[in-house]
């Protein structure tokens, strides 16, 4: 899988994240989510946590400018979170991270894919009915310190195939 386009870097690839990519994942978390941000513990934590798979994203062996999680209940698959590096934002890192998350759901026999999203991250909005999530409805202040409200959406697996085309 390719995102290079022309530019000379090497193409992207995703790999499965182990704990020794915490550091990372911390520097990158910190960038994105500010005081918000899981702390290193917490990240630790969720790499290896029971039904958590989280794949990143680099380019050849540079380092990660992309990582994304999911959590697997045996019913349920819930996204948990995407994040992409601000140079690489608008590159295609995050719909490669979100295809992984779908592939790997479809993977594990879920039968749909549930995440939540601020109602203002309009990008990720794009991203999400992109691929073919609706909004099931909104939790009012869900994101903290920020007060901010999130939509819960679903992509309903059975209802499309590959990496979210309806049938």
């Amino acid at each position: 899988m390719s995102s290079a386009r022309g530019s000379g870097r090497a193409p992207l690839r995703l790999r499965p994240l182990t704990p020794d990519d915490v550091p990372a994942l911390d520097v990158l978390e910190k960038q994105l989510f500010g005081a918000a941000a899981w702390s290193t513990d917490s990240l630790a934590q969720e790499v290896v946590g029971p039904g958590r798979w989280y794949v990143g994203a680099q380019y050849g062996a540079g380092p990660l400018v992309g990582y994304a999680g999911l959590w697997f209940d045996g019913v349920d698959a819930q996204v948990m979170t995407i994040g992409t590096a601000t140079a690489h934002q608008g590159t295609g890192v995050g719909r490669a991270l979100l295809d992984a998350l779908v592939a790997r759901a479809r993977e594990l026999g879920a039968p749909s894919v549930l995440l939540e999203v601020r109602v203002d991250n309009e990008p990720a909005l794009r991203l999400y009915e992109a691929v073919g999530f609706e909004k099931l409805g909104m939790r009012r202040g869900y994101y903290q310190p920020e007060n901010k409200d999130a939509w819960t959406m679903r992509l309903d697996l059975a209802a499309t195939h590959g990496t979210g085309e309806r049938t």
